[in-house]
């Protein structure tokens, strides 16, 4: 891939910027943006630390700042949408090219390093490298919170920099989405993708977050979404109404099966429910679709609409609850 392939100029104020990380679950790779139309701008998100994603970034941000005060930082504020790798990893290749270029303009004011941001953790995840990559940080690359924290704690409803946070857990606990009013956009982070469909580590949680993205697009009239993987969606509001009717269809199935026997008897595992439904695609898919069927019934369980009857993971063996259908 190119540089002009890597990098997209989404309107006065915003560049996208491609972490170079492609694959199977990060599709062309990571979106990062630049956001505003002179220093000091404001970075969503940092890739997850690929050595070609740092002169492409430098590169956006010359491009964008060629206007701009000297005396001024490029980045003043790094907002990170939540704790994957692929977003947070990149940080200290971020931090290094920023002083770089403010030591390359050779300005007689101090260098002012950038505020990070990030929505707080309750518990931490056991794969969550944040805290050790924080650790490996110099005291001077970054302007910590008044705690002493490297991050500053976002809040739903806060605004940084005219960017609107909104809490939208579900992906996972700590994931945001901004609001771009400027461009009557929103980021959605990996809650939702340009295209395909998310992951998600609590569905229940995860369709709560969906319903608060559509009705803010639909009051804040954020019509363009800006998402974490893939290209740039025109129709927000079609999207995110698409992603709530495939995961209500799927309980739909669900319950449709827990109604039925299956073959040979005794009750519905959920194994048995994926090789049911996910017959006809490739049995590589099984055990992502057998995580995903888990969280759906975990969520109806919640519900009052099945009840679990024994055994784990794979081997979970669920009945329907005729009272509640």
């Amino acid at each position: 891939m190119n540089n002009l392939e890597a990098l997209a100029s989404l309107s006065e104020s915003v560049v996208r910027v491609l972490g170079q990380n492609p694959g199977k679950f990060t599709l062309q790779g990571t979106n990062t943006y630049i956001v505003g139309k002179q220093r000091p701008f404001t970075l969503i998100d940092t890739g997850e630390g690929r050595e070609e994603y740092i002169p492409i970034l430098e590169s956006a941000l010359k491009e964008a700042a060629k206007d701009s005060d000297a005396q001024e930082t490029d980045v003043s504020d790094i907002v990170i949408s939540h704790w994957h790798h692929d977003h947070v990893g990149g940080l200290p290749g971020v931090l290094a090219l920023l002083r770089k270029l403010w030591d390359e303009r050779n300005v007689s004011t101090p260098f002012k390093p950038p505020r990070l941001h990030k929505f707080p953790m309750v518990e931490a995840h056991p794969r969550d490298e944040t805290s050790s990559l924080l650790a490996s940080l110099s005291a001077d690359a970054y302007t910590p919170a008044a705690s002493g924290n490297a991050f500053h704690n976002l809040g739903d409803g806060q605004i940084i920099n005219t960017l609107r946070v909104l809490h939208t857990p579900g992906h996972t606990p700590d994931s945001i989405a901004l609001h771009v009013p400027g461009d009557n956009a929103l980021y959605t982070a990996d809650t939702i993708l340009g295209q395909g469909t998310a992951v998600f580590e609590d569905l229940a949680v995860y369709m709560r977050s969906l319903q608060t993205m559509l009705d803010f697009v639909k009051e804040n009239n954020a019509g363009k979404l800006y998402p974490g993987h893939g290209p740039v969606v025109k129709d927000g509001t079609e999207l995110i109404s698409m992603y709530i009717t495939h995961r209500q269809e799927r309980d739909k199935q669900l319950l449709e099966l827990l109604r039925s026997k299956p073959e040979g008897g005794g009750p519905w595992t959920t194994w048995t429910m994926v090789t049911n439904l996910y017959k006809s695609y490739p049995q590589a898919l099984w055990e992502p679709a057998a995580h995903s069927v888990d969280l759906h019934m975990r969520k109806m369980q919640g519900e009052g609409l099945v009840r679990k009857l024994g055994g784990e993971e794979r081997h979970t063996q669920w009945e329907i609850v005729q009272a509640k259908i």
